[in-house]
């Protein structure tokens, strides 16, 4: 009795050794298979919305409104650019640039470009600017820039003319003046956009001129 009694209680142990063993082998094997779903664990990235404005501007103009970038030469060394409405007008790139005033003409209602020329204020003729700038149809934006010395060759009827177009600083432009300027034919006022920047030996970066400027903004249609 006490040796068939013993055989049963060593039969039971290993019963439940075996079932202990295929429990813990089942249980190892789910855990090795079991996959998380996709959306544990794991961060959502967002890509980043990069906004594209015309002329690189920091924010996008209204509606009715265009975008303008003027930039003065660097010294001698650098030339102007000028972008409206996402196309670049006149730039060292597309080499159209001089000496000078570098000027465009844009068409006020419809932000087509017109015409464009640079004008030597050193050592060329005034009457040619004299020409251009008289020849400038009503409702016309003008966008200025200057490269190395604009004033040299400037006199009282290019300044008058200039003015005439919304400058505040044309009557004071001299000598290696860094200038960059919007205005428009038949303004009544003076035109918000304008830079100017005296040639002076006490506050030029450059040996010999005043650091670069940048005009960048939104003008409205007919502004005049």
């Amino acid at each position: 009795m006490r040796v068939s009694g013993l055989l049963r209680l060593l039969s039971l142990i290993s019963v439940l050794v075996v079932s202990w063993f295929f429990v813990r082998s089942y249980i190892s094997s789910n855990m090795i298979n079991v996959r998380l779903p996709r959306w544990i664990g794991s961060v959502h990235k967002e890509n980043p919305i990069v906004v594209k404005t015309k002329c690189g501007l920091s924010k996008s103009c209204s509606a009715n409104f265009f975008a303008f970038k003027i930039s003065s030469g660097a010294a001698n060394v650098v030339g102007p650019s000028m972008c409206f409405e996402g196309q670049t007008i006149m730039s060292p790139v597309k080499n159209n640039v001089g000496r000078g005033l570098n000027i465009a003409l844009v068409n006020g209602t419809k932000g087509t470009v017109l015409r464009h020329g640079s004008f030597d204020m050193y050592s060329g003729d005034p009457n040619l600017l004299v020409k251009f700038l008289k020849e400038i149809p009503d409702g016309t934006l003008v966008l200025v820039a200057s490269y190395d010395d604009p004033g040299t060759k400037m006199n009282d009827e290019i300044r008058k003319l200039l003015s005439n177009l919304g400058s505040s600083y044309a009557k004071q432009l001299g000598f290696r003046d860094s200038w960059v300027f919007l205005g428009a034919k038949g303004l009544k006022s003076k035109s918000p956009f304008e830079e100017f920047l005296k040639n002076s030996p006490d506050t030029n970066k450059y040996d010999g001129w005043p650091e670069l400027l940048e005009l960048e903004g939104c003008v409205p249609q007919k502004v005049y």
